[in-house]
């Protein structure tokens, strides 16, 4: 099957309760039993079933699968936010004294997350460019992880998926990467060696707006050094499942950051048009970035566009597409208010992967807490504009883009 009938007919698309064609929604807390017997092997594994929602939940379970299939993957696990499944991805295999070598190019808020990790005594190592020259020289017996974005938002930034894989598990360390931004309709990191992955579901995946969320996937390939990597010694005898075992039944249930499930549910109803509004935010982003790139003196960022370091890699890699986010430098911060305040048609709102082109200045709002270096690693300026290009009619984006920033010289 090909990706939009996957989505609607693929192996995780199961025979719902009475002949629905959505998982039914279990607002519920617990599961009803009828004998303790049965709620004892429940809890001990023994038998299939669901007893309490933050453990487990038939609607959230039903989204995890589906997931899952897209990505090629082992298993999956929903949380309650993308930077819930950062963390506990993480923390999963952590340990205080452990070291994480990640792109510098990383959003702000796994940014922040990585510096309170920190005061746990888990420090992380970054890299201008996630290239095997640039990790090599940071690698260190303590080093237990590669962290980087398939897409880097805002810096725009491939990453050679298969390259750096290679080169972490030449060390014996597994990659984690965050594919938010591409998501299953354009890449499958599993298939290029990442060993977990993780997304805000928040985004393209749910693209309405209406759920935050996250999830994890554990592409069940990595051979686990279980002396090495400490957290998962009680699970040896998972053997490759390892990772998702512990992930399950310890840190991500003892920690309660658990999918609600009528978020589930909302992402379920969101994923089935993910090839749809994909295909039309790429198709929109692209041309848009094109018309941009033709105003003289405005310096565009798309990795489609003539001259871009990342065209040739995000063309092989992600068949072609480019994603849905651009920025443009307008030339200063007042400059960049009031073109962003000046638009007709884009929505100033933080978010990306909206079924509405959002825009927003990242300086002034999702790194106020880094610093300036840490800003232009991750390509944030004082007069840069992010830009997640939404389902518009492309003319009418174009039209008041070029507009308002001709306006504003």
């Amino acid at each position: 099957m090909n990706f939009n009938t996957r989505l609607l007919h693929g192996k995780g698309v199961k025979n719902y309760a009475d002949g629905a064609t959505l998982p039914p929604i279990a607002q519920v807390s617990a599961f009803r039993y009828q004998a303790a017997e049965e709620l004892d092997k429940v809890f001990h594994h023994k038998a299939m079933g669901y007893a309490y929602s933050r453990v487990s939940n038939p609607s959230v379970a039903a989204f995890e699968q589906r997931i899952n299939e897209l990505e090629k993957g082992n298993a999956a696990v929903a949380c309650s936010s993308g930077m819930a499944a950062i963390a506990l991805a993480l923390l999963n295999i952590l340990s205080c004294g452990d070291e994480i070598i990640a792109s510098s190019g990383l959003y702000g808020g796994s940014i922040d997350l990585l510096e309170d990790l920190s005061k746990f005594g888990i420090r992380t190592k970054y890299a201008r460019h996630l290239t095997p020259e640039e990790a090599e020289p940071l690698i260190s017996p303590k080093t237990r992880l590669i962290f980087g974005e398939v897409l880097s938002n805002p810096s725009l930034e491939v990453l050679d998926v298969r390259k750096i894989a290679d080169f972490a598990h030449g060390h014996g360390l597994p990659l984690f990467v965050d594919a938010t931004t591409v998501t299953p309709y354009l890449f499958n990191p599993v298939e290029f060696g990442a060993d977990v992955v993780i997304h805000s579901t928040t985004k393209y995946i749910n693209g309405s707006g209406d759920a935050v969320g996250g999830i994890i996937v554990d592409g069940g390939h990595f051979p686990w050094d279980f002396d090495r990597f400490e957290g998962l010694s009680g699970y040896r005898r998972y053997g490759k499942l390892a990772y998702t075992i512990r992930l399950r039944t310890d840190i991500w249930e003892n920690m309660g950051g658990c999918m609600a499930p009528m978020t589930a549910f909302l992402n379920v109803i969101g994923l089935e048009t993910l090839g749809l509004r994909m295909g039309r935010i790429c198709s929109n982003a692209k041309a848009l970035a094109s018309a941009l790139a033709e105003i003289p003196g405005l310096e565009v960022n798309y990795p489609l566009l003539p001259g871009n370091p990342s065209k040739e890699l995000a063309e092989s890699q992600f068949g072609g597409r480019g994603g849905g986010i651009l920025t443009f430098r307008a030339g200063s911060k007042e400059r960049a208010f009031r073109i962003i305040n000046a638009l007709h048609y884009a929505v100033r709102a933080t978010s990306i992967g909206d079924t509405r082109t959002l825009v927003i200045h990242p300086e002034s709002t999702i790194y106020i807490r880094s610093t300036k270096d840490q800003r232009e690693a991750a390509g944030v300026y004082e007069d840069t504009v992010r830009v997640s290009v939404g389902i518009e009619d492309p003319e009418d984006l174009i039209q008041d883009f070029t507009e308002t920033i001709r306006h504003y010289r």
